[in-house]
């Protein structure tokens, strides 16, 4: 009997042939030798059917027909790939096949993906064992061949899987065509549009309307001035600014003056303060002076999304295609599994690290830094650190070097070739010591009134070594030399220091930032933090909007539905008009699907579904009843007609910014 081995896609295929000594041709849609058969995928070849293969009643939208929640779910093979299913088919129900292997990616989507297919091909009680690994380095995959579990071990998973995609479709079916059927006709007309599908979906939505309330944030922000006073101390000849603030126990403490502790709302104010400041002479007096070191551990290891926010902010590239760019070093053994939510290594890992480290010493941009690490040492004891913990794994660990595949360098693009190596650098990184600063931070009287500055420069440059990339826009903290605070570092409370002038900075309030794409992955991660609910918070800790797979995605969409504009120089993300209109329709109508506690709480609860703690049947009973409660709601709606003067101020603003009436 053979054994059948069945990849996600033809590449991840063909470095399990490798591996396995299966040679021939591809040409068949498989590789075979005397013992093993290797075949692929192309991504999904399943898909789920529309309505109209339940009833074709169901085709045309109507609000009559909606909810509609299938009491079973029916699927379909992709048109464009059934050339790819047949086959595999074919292969799975072989009579001489003893033992399917499953080689589809290590996660909750790549499970899927196998699952759909066994469900098509009526796949018999063949025994099925699932591989489950982190890279495609070749110990690696003969590892998870070795140590692969039986495909039954891995059910709650798979209930996890075809959970999400009946509750994405579920949403996207019955909310999009009860808010189609509502209000398109409202906005078609308003907009002087051909036509207009409002598509919503679990995750989608939530991260439009975090976009567009940031926008709206920015766009009602009223710049407020404030004025600081900030003295110019003279020591030896050579200056340093202190900064007046306002503290307990002094006359202007919780002033409402004061826009904050050190700055005031109007200038006159400021201006008393100096010529209070600069009577009875120009001389203060140090009253306290701290001198500490302060450490900086090297950052955890990159996941997907730290990946994701780097290479936005580094190279101006989307998080679709930082995946791209990472899948392929993966697929040519470069680095280990990209789809991870992990920071840090597994202990069993972490025992063999030093062959990632040494494999690094063929690699030229890093070959002195692996080198020194090994001649360190530090690697032995890494799995008692923060960087090894077993408990923050749910998949996959952090994304690292394997230390193989260098021949694969010469063929790289620059900019993946660059990726690669902020990959390695944040890697070898975790083995330096923290970067160590000295601090002095100084206080001195004038009057009844009080001045602050604080100094920090680098003693020991430790992971910084490594750390620091050509790529990052270097920061001058060169205003003050270190020999300058080592001497005044050395001034004694109760010195008289001299004055050389007081002046007025005047400032002002800055709006919140837009999101980049790569800080907007980021937030989808850390949904928790629009949550005030402490409590809840600390429930859905862990849990963010989308996973790691699908969030570059999301935003994609969200382009293609021309409901946010994404700059590809600045990576910088905006709602378009559509997008903002399409918000207010949802917070009308099914603002949950706005909420971030709401969706990472779905999120949450397929987790639970994935680890056994929810079943399947709670889950879907949870579901099911959203999906009735606001279908229905949406359509006894009566008012839809009124939701275009929500957005009557922003047409205004629009019509202001681009010279033209919408």
């Amino acid at each position: 009997m053979k054994n059948l081995y069945i990849a996600e896609k033809p590449s991840v295929a063909r470095q399990f042939a490798d591996v396995l000594g299966v040679k021939g041709n591809a040409g068949a849609g498989y590789l075979e030798s005397e013992d093993s058969v290797v075949t692929w995928c192309v991504g999904h070849l399943i898909t789920m059917s529309y309505p109209d293969a339940y009833d074709e009643k169901l085709r045309k939208w109507d609000l009559a027909t909606i909810p509609f929640i299938p009491t079973e779910f029916k699927y379909e093979v992709i048109p464009d790939v059934s050339k790819q299913f047949k086959i595999v088919a074919g292969l799975l129900n072989r009579d001489d096949v003893g033992c399917i292997y499953v080689c589809t990616d290590s996660g909750r989507e790549g499970e899927y993906i196998y699952r759909l297919v066994d469900q098509m091909a009526k796949v018999g009680n063949k025994e099925k064992r699932r591989v489950w690994i982190d890279s495609q380095t070749e110990e690696e995959i003969l590892r998870g061949i070795r140590e692969a579990k039986p495909l039954s071990e891995y059910d709650s998973l798979s209930d996890a899987a075809y959970l999400r995609a009946k509750e994405d479709y579920l949403m996207g079916i019955n909310f999009s065509r009860a808010l189609s059927l509502k209000y398109s006709y409202v906005i078609r007309n308003y907009l002087k549009l051909d036509k207009c599908v409002i598509a919503v979906g679990r995750v989608m939505t939530c991260v439009l309307g975090i976009i567009v309330k940031r926008e709206r944030e920015i766009r009602e922000f009223v710049k407020t001035p404030f004025y600081r006073v900030v003295g110019t101390v003279n020591v030896a000849g050579q200056t340093f600014e202190a900064e007046w603030k306002a503290v307990k126990d002094t006359p202007y403490f919780n002033s409402p003056l004061l826009y904050k502790e050190n700055g005031f709302k109007q200038k006159k104010d400021a201006e008393d303060l100096v010529k209070k400041l600069s009577a009875n002479g120009m001389e203060a007096t140090l009253v306290a002076s701290e001198k500490k070191k302060e450490k900086k551990a090297p950052p955890m290891l990159y996941n997907l999304a730290e990946l994701q926010n780097d290479c936005s902010s580094l190279f101006k590239i989307s998080p679709s295609d930082t995946l791209k760019i990472v899948q392929e070093l993966y697929e040519k053994k470069l680095v280990t599994y990209p789809r991870t939510d992990a920071r840090v290594l597994s202990t069993a890992v972490a025992k063999e690290i030093y062959k990632n480290i040494s494999g690094l010493k063929r690699y030229t941009p890093m070959a002195a830094y692996a080198d020194e690490v090994l001649n360190m040492g530090s690697y032995k004891t890494i799995a008692k650190t923060k960087y090894v913990n077993d408990k923050q794994i749910t998949d996959h660990y952090a994304i690292i070097p394997t230390g193989q595949g260098m021949g694969a360098l010469r063929g790289l693009s620059e900019i993946a070739a660059n990726v690669y190596e902020i990959i390695c650098r944040r890697f070898l990184s975790i083995f330096y010591p923290a970067t160590e600063y000295q601090k002095l931070s100084m206080t001195l009287a004038k009057q009844d009134e009080f001045l602050f500055a604080n100094f920090k420069y680098m003693l020991k440059e430790g992971y910084l070594k490594v750390a620091t990339n050509r790529f990052a826009r270097k920061k001058d903290d060169t205003k003050y030399s270190p020999e300058f605070i080592e001497t005044i570092g050395h001034l004694k409370k109760g010195d008289i220091l001299s004055l050389d002038k007081f002046e007025i900075k005047e400032g002002e309030t800055s709006p919140p930032k837009r999101y980049n794409s790569g800080t907007l992955i980021l937030t989808m991660e850390n949904a928790g933090q629009f949550i005030e609910d402490e409590e809840l918070r600390e429930q859905i800790k862990g849990a963010g909007i989308g996973t790691s797979a699908t969030r570059d995605g999301i935003i994609t969409k969200l382009v293609n539905n021309k409901y946010i504009a994404l700059n590809k120089k600045t990576q910088i993300v905006t709602p378009t008009f559509l997008g903002e209109i399409i918000y207010d329709v949802v917070y009308y109508s099914i603002n949950g699907l706005l909420r971030a506690d709401l969706t990472a709480s779905w999120e949450k609860g397929l987790c639970g579904v994935a680890d056994g703690s929810i079943t399947k049947e709670e889950y879907t009973d949870k579901m099911n009843t959203f999906v009735i409660k606001y279908t229905n709601l949406v359509k006894g709606i009566s008012n839809q007609n009124q939701i275009t003067t929500v957005s009557v101020s922003y047409t205004h603003l629009r019509a202001h910014e681009t010279g033209r009436n919408l």
